[in-house]
């Protein structure tokens, strides 16, 4: 409640305006059966029209204030609630970008998507229903048992005795649904993760003709998840035939009590009617009670599920850039990317992904990493930029832990073109200036020169300012690969880790790619991981991996002689040389 109190806060003035025009309108909805039953008992009795036609003009007056009320309650409690999800929906997005790697896969894209977009439409929506509601039904219905009274007592006793037992089934009913609807959402995020695994891997799954098994899978997460809701709404949906049984119930016994004090002269016929709709008031309120409670059961439900993301604190600390101290080694520009006895364990795993790896790159050199599918190549670069971190040993650039980098000095020094090349809907210049917001034309050119984009650049309608759609689409698998590259390169990195990103480049344009690059006047620090021996062939310093340890190390020449798995790598993709049988 503290929290919702702070995302409420900039909106006081709605929040207090809101619910007291909607008790205005309770109040004036309240004064409707006295005034019915004066119309009654004096006009109708003493068949004084004048009398009738006045006090119609009242009620018409309290519905026509009513109606401004009530119009201007809402738009107040929706201005409310719009800026409440609006500021949560923010806090929510920036909370999640500053976690780790680790926590969103613990928590899961699915569930994030879900927190941001369903959770909280629903908090959004308990809100706007607080507001204009939560007091003015209780007021409501307290209001029509106080009026009551002062019209009889004995009459209204039926009201003292109704009330507490309707009290008693809405509350009991939201005690049951509340973890009902909990189990609901949670059963949601199994359908949407289950969705976005199927729409990402469409390709995959027809390619092996998995369509039928998706879709028995897909259909029992779905069948889960609509027989939670119809048990959740069966238990909520008693709230409406409970509360009617009990006040209609209550409405005979009235009428039959009420009935025979008129004959007795005990009663007039007007304060029956008025009592009979203060009944009438406190059942639709009730009505409109029991379904604000599963609206507000479902948004506390849902807001709990958002609080718990935003209490997730990231397992990475940052320093702040005024406290990095300026270090200096004698090794001068010798100094480049440094692991020592480095091993990570991925949350949640039970084995380790790399294990006590060491090697230095000195600043400039090329490094190639190789090995097969799952040896932990990605993992290896990964803990250059802080995606993760070590579990043991650590790494250092430039000397330096990369912990002891404020996050943007690091990532500053670094450019990765990862194995997926994603591109965002725009121009090809919104894309590059994504490595370097200040880049100039030539800079963007001379990026893409390197990449080897610029010709095909230049041949799109519009060169830079070109149409991108989302995700690269409408280019080929190469040229959103340059594209990736070049985005890097435009930051002029001092280290460049290409992970497996030149895969759909013919062996020509790879072998220009890594020659540009090299030639540069200030050449970065690489890290070329590749199932290609003919990218990293080349290189100052290859490692081999195998299920995350580095079986061996060197160079091409080196490796050929000495590793028996990188030899295998290598004669796979090239013809082994013949031995002549007459030397």
């Amino acid at each position: 409640m503290k929290r919702i109190g702070f995302y409420l806060k900039n909106y006081k003035k709605e929040s207090v305006l809101g619910p007291l025009f909607k008790l205005l309108e309770a109040f004036f909805d309240l004064m409707v059966p006295l005034v019915m039953a004066s119309i009654i008992d004096t006009g109708i009795e003493n068949d004084d029209m004048p009398y009738v036609v006045k006090l119609s003009l009242v009620l018409v007056a309290l519905a026509v204030i009513g109606l401004i009320c009530s119009v201007t309650a809402q738009y107040f409690s929706a201005r409310a609630a719009v800026g409440f999800a609006t500021r949560l929906r923010h806090d929510l997005f920036g909370h999640i970008q500053s976690l780790s790697y680790t926590e969103i896969d613990t928590i899961g894209t699915s569930t994030l998507i879900t927190r941001m977009t369903s959770d909280i439409n629903q908090v959004q929506n308990g809100v706007n229903m607080c507001l204009r509601l939560l007091l003015r039904s209780p007021f409501i219905v307290f209001g029509a048992m106080i009026l009551a009274f002062t019209i009889d007592v004995k009459a209204a006793l039926v009201f003292a005795v109704t009330i507490p037992v309707l009290v008693v089934i809405v509350y009991g009913i939201m005690l049951i649904t509340m973890p009902m609807y909990k189990n609901v959402q949670t059963g949601l995020d199994r359908v949407l993760g289950r969705t976005r695994e199927n729409l990402t891997g469409v390709r995959i799954i027809r390619a092996f003709n998995k369509e039928e098994s998706e879709t028995e899978s897909f259909s029992g997460e779905n069948l889960a998840l609509n027989k939670s809701q119809r048990l959740a709404g069966r238990v909520s949906g008693l709230t409406n035939p409970l509360t009617y049984v009990v006040i209609n119930l209550a409405t005979v016994f009235l009428l039959y009590t009420s009935g025979v004090r008129i004959d007795a002269g005990g009663l007039t016929q007007g304060q029956l009617i008025a009592m009979v709709n203060y009944m009438t008031q406190i059942l639709v309120e009730l009505v409109k009670l029991a379904n604000l409670i599963v609206t507000l059961t479902k948004a506390m439900a849902c807001f709990g599920r958002i609080e718990t993301v935003l209490d997730t604190r990231s397992s990475m600390e940052y320093v702040e850039d005024s406290l990095m101290q300026d270090r200096s080694c004698g090794a001068g520009g010798a100094l480049g990317v440094d692991f020592k006895h480095v091993s990570l364990t991925y949350a949640g795993a039970g084995a380790k992904s790399l294990q006590d790896i060491s090697f230095t790159a000195p600043k400039g050199s090329v490094v190639g990493v190789i090995g097969g599918t799952g040896s932990g190549k990605t993992s290896l670069v990964s803990l250059i930029p802080r995606f993760y971190d070590a579990t043991e040993g650590s790494v250092s650039i430039d000397g330096i832990d990369v912990k002891a980098y404020p996050k943007a000095v690091l990532r500053d020094k670094i450019g990765i073109v990862p194995q997926k090349s994603l591109l965002f809907a725009g121009t090809i210049r919104d894309n590059l200036l994504w490595g370097n917001e200040a880049a100039t034309d030539e800079e963007l050119w001379e990026a893409l020169q390197i990449s080897q984009g610029e010709e095909f650049v230049q041949n799109k309608l519009g060169g830079l300012d070109a149409q991108i759609e989302q995700g690269g689409k409408n280019l080929s698998g190469g040229q959103k690969q340059r594209l990736a590259i070049a985005r890097a390169m435009v930051k002029k990195p001092e280290i460049l880790i290409m992970d497996d990103s030149a895969s759909a480049l013919d062996f020509a344009t790879d072998a220009a790619l890594r020659h540009a690059i090299q030639s540069m006047a200030d050449a970065p620090t690489m890290f070329i991981v590749s199932q290609r021996a003919s990218s990293i062939q080349f290189a100052d310093l290859i490692l081999v991996l195998e299920d995350g340890a580095c079986v061996d190390m060197g160079t091409h020449e080196e490796l050929l002689a000495k590793s028996d798995t990188y030899r295998e790598i290598y004669e796979s993709q090239f013809k082994k040389p013949e031995v002549d049988s007459h030397a």
